[in-house]
């Protein structure tokens, strides 16, 4: 098929070599539309192609540890945030901030120029993360409203993980359950973090602290399996201040010595997933292998996630004959310990004469 040729005003033809020009005139105009502006002088031949300005949009790019200047470049061209890689790099040779770039997301735009692409890097407003703390003692229900809240993900997809923990990674001794064993701690989660992930890093998490107490020879020490010591951490770690975690987990020994039922109100507020600090009969007497009123010795596991201090004062807690303890008022942490009867109903009496 023949296409005519634009018939010019004067009626002639344009020559072949002024049309080649204005063509290549035409051509430069709509790549600079397409691409962006870029920098005359490097149009011109002169440093590497750089897009002048801010840019526009947003895009989310990843910086892998280990990467050179080079390898960011070729990220952020990849994403069309800078024109070239020289430009980055030439940014970046000229701040020696920019060795101070760290792992992570980032949110820039698009067709910006090195310099600014290489600023957004270097300031922590830009870094793209979902900071997640969670404190000691939550149940596992309360860790994945946490979790669910801090990475937008929805709870369906941590319970569905749970549900079948496998990708989780668990020590062997936790019998197939989570709980106890996704560590108290603050964590920085990539956006697109799964669900899976988030619950593997805190088990993760987990074991380090293990391997720093040594749980397994220490546990087997005291003659006890490790997920035994978790589950005592976890009583103390919901019944006491980090004060009294050691004398407490003494209590539990000491209990356990003598047949005694341990009768933490802990343990039944996990049966009622609450914590009320007064308990009613009735309340007290739901049947569940992990009502420690109504059955004796260690519940069938954790009733939280206990810390490493919780951790290391169930291992070694320290000598004593303490048998029962209370605190010293609703709300407070103080606690008091006593291995006389008598002297722990008195303590009993002083706390509920202070209960509204």
């Amino acid at each position: 098929m023949t296409v005519p040729d634009t018939v010019p005003t004067t009626g002639r033809r344009r020559s072949g070599r002024a049309g080649w020009v204005l063509a290549a005139l035409a051509v430069v105009i709509v790549g600079s539309l397409v691409v962006g502006v870029l920098v005359l002088g490097n149009l011109l031949g002169g440093g590497s192609p750089d897009y002048a300005g801010p840019g526009s949009g947003e895009v989310v790019v990843e910086v892998v540890s280990g990467d050179t200047a080079t390898d960011i470049g070729e990220t952020l061209v990849a994403a069309d945030v800078v024109a070239s890689s020289g430009a980055f790099v030439d940014a970046a040779a000229a701040d020696d901030r920019s060795l101070g770039i760290q792992p992570g997301f980032y949110r820039l735009s698009r067709q910006m120029s090195g310099a600014g692409a290489l600023a957004l890097l270097l300031d922590p407003a830009s870094r793209v993360e979902n900071v997640v703390a969670v404190p000691e003692g939550l149940r596992v229900d309360q860790v994945v409203a946490r979790l669910s809240k801090g990475t937008g993900l929805p709870r369906r997809e941590f319970l569905a993980v749970l549900d079948q923990p496998g990708p989780l990674r668990l020590p062997a001794y936790a019998q197939g359950s989570a709980e106890g064993y996704l560590f108290p701690a603050t964590y920085t989660f990539p956006p697109d973090i799964t669900a899976a992930e988030a619950l593997r890093a805190m088990v993760d998490r987990f074991r380090e602290a293990a391997r720093a107490v040594d749980l397994v020879a220490r546990a087997a020490e005291a003659g006890h399996s490790p997920h035994d010591v978790v589950t005592i951490a976890s009583l103390v770690q919901a019944e006491v201040a980090e004060a009294d975690f050691g004398t407490a987990a003494r209590v539990v020994e000491n209990r356990l010595a003598a047949g005694m039922p341990l009768q933490f109100d802990s343990t039944v507020n996990y049966v009622l997933r609450s914590s009320d600090l007064t308990l009613t009969n009735d309340q007290l007497g739901v049947d569940s292998p992990y009502n420690t009123y109504l059955y004796p010795g260690l519940p069938p596991g954790p009733v939280n996630s206990p810390g490493e201090a919780a951790l290391e004062a169930a291992l070694a807690p320290p000598a004593g004959d303490w048998l029962y303890f209370v605190a010293v008022a609703p709300g407070s942490d103080e606690t008091r310990f006593t291995a006389s009867y008598e002297e722990f109903l008195q303590f009993k009496a002083d706390f509920y004469a202070q209960v509204p």
